[in-house]
């Protein structure tokens, strides 16, 4: 069954940026899979540079009711940014209106336009957590609060699908404080 978009649109479209190493990709599947879950058409790609880490790293999702006339992003309405070098891959595809999350430490000069810039402290709230390497899962969590593109248990059950037994709690527990982050 095909869900309904609430806002009347005909889809939304959304990239995950930063560099190599900060789980972007796997982020990317996440969300897919809960959106797809949702009954929603995703279109996922991802683009990473050569380098494993430091390279620039982006995970784009298209999603449509029904099947995408073109599955690449081409104008973003949700961008988050984990790293001040990927402000400026997105500069031309952020639409009016669009909501852009950035971490608050690693991105301090986030880009300027007609869209809501958020800065969170999720890189923060990850080490809080006692690991540093689920941002990604946060920043998860603090989109779809902001968004409300799916719903946080929508996302849980994408999470314990994708997500080895050994790093599900660690997972849920991210996407829950990143959640919690951006709705206190």
């Amino acid at each position: 069954m095909t869900k309904e978009l609430t806002n009347g649109s005909r889809g939304f479209e959304i990239r995950l940026s930063g560099t190599g190493g900060q789980g972007l990709g796997l982020s990317g599947k996440m969300l897919a899979a809960a959106l797809s879950s949702d009954g929603l058409h995703v279109a996922q790609s991802q683009s990473y540079e050569p380098t494993s880490r430091g390279g620039m790293s982006r995970s784009d999702l298209v999603v449509t009711p029904g099947i995408a006339d073109y599955p690449l992003a081409t104008a973003l309405d949700y961008l988050l940014i984990l790293d001040q070098r990927a402000t400026s891959i997105s500069d031309d595809m952020i639409k009016d209106k669009a909501v852009v999350l950035i971490d608050e430490e690693l991105v301090p000069d986030p880009p300027s336009g007609d869209f809501k810039v958020l800065a969170l402290p999720l890189t923060r709230t990850a080490i809080s957590l006692g690991n540093l390497r689920v941002t990604n899962v946060v920043s998860l969590g603090a989109l779809i609060a902001l968004t409300e593109i799916c719903s946080l248990s929508t996302l849980e059950a994408a999470i314990e699908r994708i997500t080895p037994e050994k790093y599900a709690q660690m997972n849920l527990d991210a996407v829950r404080a990143g959640f919690k982050l951006a709705r206190p």
